[in-house]
């Protein structure tokens, strides 16, 4: 089962590798003795011992980061971070550990953490040749090679970044990376940012349309979110959302269903409201204050500036969606 694992990877199936060595790792009551193996410092153990989920660290690094790229071949890259920073603490200075989360860090967005990690990847020096990876063109490379490649292709993108709808397309991408780090506050603040820089973009509008439910203005959002259906690169498909499901599909598509959730979210409101039979009242503009119907209302007063309105924040179901710009050749 372990060797399986191994010739698994060796033809880049890492799914089907982890899988056999969770297999090997069951078979836990082997008294084998290891007589040869490729890694020489495993002669003489007991095979129960490599295999097992206690056994070689290496081995544990190595299955943690077979995990990650499983989880990088479907975009899911926040789920990958969370993986590699575990094994990140197994072995600190690991470069396959390194190099995979700038990687993961380059796909949300993240060029300076990406920077950071390829750059820690590069300097441990390492001869080590990657045997699975993300790029075919890796395979037999040096990773401190591979890691330095990734670094200076990085720098060019961050000097390369003048145009708005690029700096727009990163904001988004920073944006959902951070929902799904569990940081609002931090999201909407890129999805305000990217949507001053590329404000036609369909991901800008779409995001904004998340931002406007946020704040329970449910009618500037349908008008966002049907903004985003005829916006541009409006039939680009989402690489990466809250919402995994809706990775793939367009943003025009996805826009479409959140436009339909907040008309819905609209009708499901006034029916309650209906149904209450309460007393219909006037709302101002400065902080929800409220006039009374006609048969009470008081004395005409003043009119208050006109102020932003403030609501509370509800229950979010939609999903903001991201654009990745395309990454320069590795």
């Amino acid at each position: 089962m372990n060797n399986l694992g191994y010739i698994s990877e060796l033809q880049g199936k890492v799914e089907r590798a982890q899988r056999y060595y969770e297999l090997a790792a069951q078979e836990n009551n082997s008294e084998t003795v290891i007589a040869e193996s490729s890694a020489r410092k495993l002669e003489g153990h007991t095979l129960s011992e490599i295999t097992s989920s206690y056994g070689s660290l290496e081995l544990q690094v190595n299955r943690g980061n077979i995990q990650a790229m499983t989880l990088l071949h479907k975009g899911r890259n926040q789920e990958a971070e969370d993986v590699l920073l575990e094994t990140l603490k197994l072995d600190p200075r690991n470069p396959f550990t390194l190099n995979n989360l700038g990687f993961a860090m380059e796909g949300q967005g993240d060029l300076e953490s990406a920077l950071r990690y390829y750059n820690q990847a590069s300097i441990t020096h390492s001869t080590e040749p990657a045997v699975v990876a993300l790029d075919p063109r890796w395979r037999g490379q040096p990773i401190s090679d591979i890691a330095f490649k990734n670094e200076q292709a990085v720098r060019q993108h961050l000097a390369s970044e003048q145009s708005k709808q690029l700096r727009a397309a990163r904001l988004n991408v920073q944006g959902v990376s951070a929902l799904n780090h569990n940081d609002t506050d931090k999201a909407m603040n890129y999805f305000r940012q990217a949507y001053k820089f590329d404000p036609q973009s369909a991901f800008s509008l779409n995001n904004m349309g998340y931002v406007s439910e946020a704040f329970g203005d449910q009618e500037t959002a349908g008008e966002f979110y049907n903004a985003a259906r005829r916006g541009d690169q409006a039939k680009t498909a989402v690489s990466s959302a809250s919402h995994h499901e809706m990775v793939g599909d367009s943003v025009s598509n996805v826009a479409g269903v959140n436009a339909q959730d907040t008309e819905a979210n609209l009708q499901a409101q006034a029916e309650v409201r209906r149904r209450s039979h309460a007393p219909i009242v006037l709302k101002h503009r400065n902080h929800g204050s409220v006039t009374a119907p006609p048969s009470e209302a008081p004395a005409p007063a003043p009119a208050p500036e006109t102020q932003t309105p403030s609501y509370p924040r509800p229950p979010i179901d939609n999903a903001p969606v991201e654009n990745t710009v395309p990454p320069p050749q590795k």
